[in-house]
């Protein structure tokens, strides 16, 4: 009877997930009629340099007509027709694939999760991970609880300083098997470098592919309200610690407890082989893992002084793990040779394809309705004004706190954070106008609701990669994640309200 209805309650696959959600918006499609938007550009200082973003204008929506006068439903069909441009509700994980372009969305996100997750097998492949692991386990004995706050508080500065995301992913294949050695499991390595590097984006103070964007639509100055922004970092990186501290402590005491008990037995296993095999910390183990720290160095100062993004980032790895297959054929690290480089590279990969499908899939949300491009007629556009409409009316703080709630469910279509802030900042800073709030306000909602979210929905390519380095399902993380959800949705309700009440501008 147990076993029963432990089945029953068992989360759904997250492919599942994202099947039912598709198949709820093709329905939409048929239920709601498209309309669209007339964009204007929009420039802002950030610095000394001006930036420029195409928005849509507020007032500009109109749906389409056809001959007749009557509003257009563009219900989607199973399969792509060419008047449908080849998108249908059953094709969804192609063209969601297929989507975009190498500096970002789906087809970039995918390329670039394939060959981290190629250059990390080879680093792996040297058994230069684990001997570091082994190593810096016997020096902590009795303290590795430090590193919780200390790695976290890296990674939320991270996201707050340069916008951290897709950045995750490489680090989470070093801390998951360090988590798991220390006594503790994935969960714990996917919220000291993902959730933390979220917690950081959505309280940031100068984050410039978020904020610096939202409020220059906004008409705020860029980079204001700092204040008020650091106060609230502080708040949410402490929460987390201190949330994942707790959890921490419990796992280390009943380790049976962890949602992660039994895909983690993946990592545990190499734990006990490299306890069996470790004799010393060899030379070219080393050299590996300076390579790995050199990359990492590389990477941030790329990100900060020369904007990298996920090209130079991907090809940044790449070279991370050519090197270190040719330190393991030198060295003879783990018996390598050539040939293994390239079947480390591409079992790697292989481990990654579950979470790069993903991407794609829930790509394919948006696809099914309509995209997300404000002067082509869609199902989006029309939701979005509807949306709108209803906070209008709507008063004071009630107002705010709406469009953070407004701001947290959109972000399960649009994941990108100046996609959403394209999307909807010209829409909420008329808005808060009306409802006499500043619109430093409405940015604050927009980037609270923007990032928090991101720690659990299923859309989150980012969040998928992580969770496939953890070996992690979706509906586990979920169960997991759903209790640090709820706190955090509660400080970004307290600090919306706060900040109508203090009149943050």
């Amino acid at each position: 009877m147990k076993e029963t209805k432990k089945k029953r309650l068992q989360m759904p696959h997250t492919y599942v997930i994202i099947f039912a959600v598709v198949v709820i918006c093709a329905l939409l499609t048929y239920l709601i009629p498209v309309g669209g938007f007339q964009t204007q550009d929009v420039t802002y200082m950030v610095g000394d340099t001006e930036k420029t973003r195409t928005v849509i204008v507020p007032d500009s929506f109109t749906y389409e007509l056809d001959e007749a006068g009557n509003r257009v439903y563009n219900g989607v069909p199973l399969f792509g027709t060419e008047d449908f441009g080849g998108q249908g509700m059953l094709n969804y994980v192609f063209e969601g694939l297929t989507s975009g372009d190498k500096t970002g969305t789906a087809v970039g996100i995918v390329a670039f999760i394939l060959v981290i997750g190629g250059a990390f097998g080879i680093v792996m492949r040297t058994g230069a991970v684990d001997a570091g692991i082994h190593a810096m386990i016997n020096r902590t004995k009795g303290r590795e609880i430090i590193l919780i706050p200390v790695l976290f508080t890296l990674f939320s500065l991270g996201g707050a300083v340069f916008g951290m995301g897709e950045e995750a992913i490489p680090f989470a294949m070093v801390i998951v098997p360090l988590t798991i050695a220390m006594g503790y499991d994935a969960v714990v390595a996917v919220c000291i470098t993902y959730c933390a590097t979220q917690i950081g984006f959505g309280a940031s103070w100068m984050n410039p592919f978020g904020l610096a964007i939202a409020q220059g639509i906004a008409g705020v100055p860029v980079m204001s309200g700092a204040g008020f922004r650091i106060v609230m970092w502080v708040v949410f990186t402490a929460v987390g610690i201190l949330f994942t501290m707790v959890y921490a402590r419990k796992i280390k005491k009943n380790p049976m407890a962890s949602v992660a008990y039994e895909s983690d037995a993946y990592y545990r296993d190499q734990m006990s082989k490299t306890d069996e095999e470790q004799s010393s910390f060899t030379l070219g183990q080393a050299l590996v893992l300076l390579t790995v720290l050199a990359t990492i160095i590389w990477t941030v100062r790329g990100v900060i002084v020369k904007g990298y993004y996920i090209p130079e980032i991907a090809s940044q790895f790449f070279v991370m793990g050519l090197v270190a297959g040719i330190i393991g054929c030198i060295f003879h690290l783990n018996d390598m040779h050539a040939s293994d480089v390239a079947s480390a590279f591409q079992s790697g990969a292989a481990d990654l394809v579950g979470a790069a499908l993903v991407v794609g899939m829930a790509k394919g949300i948006v696809i099914v309705l309509g995209g997300t491009e404000a002067t082509t007629p869609s199902v989006m556009n029309t939701i979005l004004y509807a949306l709108g409409n209803v906070l209008s009316n709507v008063p004071g703080v009630l107002a705010a706190w709406l469009m953070y709630v407004f701001q947290s469910l959109f972000n399960f279509v649009v994941v990108s954070g100046s996609g959403q802030a394209a999307l909807t900042m010209p829409i909420m800073a008329p808005l808060a106008d009306l409802a006499g709030i500043s619109r430093q306000v409405a940015v604050l909602a927009y980037q609270l609701g923007d990032a928090m979210t991101n720690l659990i929905v299923p859309t989150s390519g980012c969040l998928l990669g992580v969770l496939g380095v953890a070996r992690l399902e979706w509906g586990k993380w979920a169960k997991f994640q759903i209790k640090m959800q709820g706190v955090l949705f509660l400080l970004s309700s307290v600090f919306v309200i706060v900040a109508v009440m203090i009149g943050f501008s």
